[in-house]
């Protein structure tokens, strides 16, 4: 995985822009890892970020791997076992055993030597799968720290695999989107442009807290200050244009 401070891995996807928003959830899922990263010996390594879609757990997420050179594999639906461990092997830069038993030996073995981190979004994928077993395989081969991103009852779905459920360390909820993270959010990609907390707080409220809805509606709004020809935008200019909520517009039949 790069080690450049301006990179940001997502996935199969890389962005170039520079990460310098400090985003509640960035900074609560990093503290997770480090928690992981810095715990006792004698204490289990596995965590869990957890929390609705759109919150923005995966970007939290990427940045955490890229700060601690983490070895971070976003989860597909129709990823089985095997393609799990393809992944993580694929983003080590190893090439795969025959078996899963020993594919399983090669990442414990290189977590083990490297000292770095696993980072596993999507991880319903998985759990859907019934697949968190060979998590759990990783971890005790390793020993390495684990942070595993889910959806907002992850835990209660984990509770089916009790050895696995008792070797987590710490849970920590995502938090929405609150006005603050919304200037964030308007600084990193509406750089060209000022947003006046009246509109912000709009957004903010509208967007509920949803980090994605919130970046659509910065979007909107920086659209619109270009065709006004301004670089400053308010309540009263955006005026009575609707933002965008999630829900699909009503048709008048």
């Amino acid at each position: 995985m790069t080690t450049n401070p301006n990179v940001v891995k997502l996935g199969d996807r890389v962005e170039s822009s520079v990460i310098t928003a400090p985003l509640q959830n960035v900074m609560l899922c990093t503290r997770l890892l480090e928690q992981a990263m810095n715990r006792p010996a004698h204490l289990p390594g596995m965590v869990t970020f957890f929390g609705p879609s759109g919150w923005g757990k995966s970007f939290a997420a990427a940045y955490a791997a890229n700060k601690y050179r983490a070895y971070y594999v976003e989860c597909k639906s129709i990823w089985t076992k095997k393609s799990l461990l393809g992944a993580i092997l694929k983003e080590m830069g190893i090439e795969p055993a025959k078996t899963s038993a020993d594919m399983v030996e090669q990442i414990s073995q290189q977590l083990a030597l490297s000292g770095l981190p696993l980072i596993i979004d999507e991880m319903d994928h998985i759990v859907e799968k019934k697949a968190v077993e060979v998590i759990r395989d990783i971890y005790e081969g390793s020993g390495a720290p684990i942070l595993m991103i889910g959806e907002e009852n992850i835990d209660t779905k984990l509770l089916k695999w009790e050895r696995f459920h008792n070797r987590m360390l710490a849970w920590q909820g995502a938090q929405p989107a609150d006005l603050e993270d919304t200037r964030q959010l308007a600084r990193l990609y509406c750089p060209d442009i000022t947003i006046a907390d009246d509109l912000l707080e709009r957004i903010q409220r509208e967007s509920m807290g949803v980090a994605r809805r919130i970046c659509v509606n910065l979007n909107q709004v920086q659209q619109a200050a270009y065709s006004e020809g301004t670089d400053e935008i308010d309540a009263k200019l955006w005026g009575n244009r609707p933002l965008y909520t999630g829900n699909a517009p009503r048709r008048k039949v």
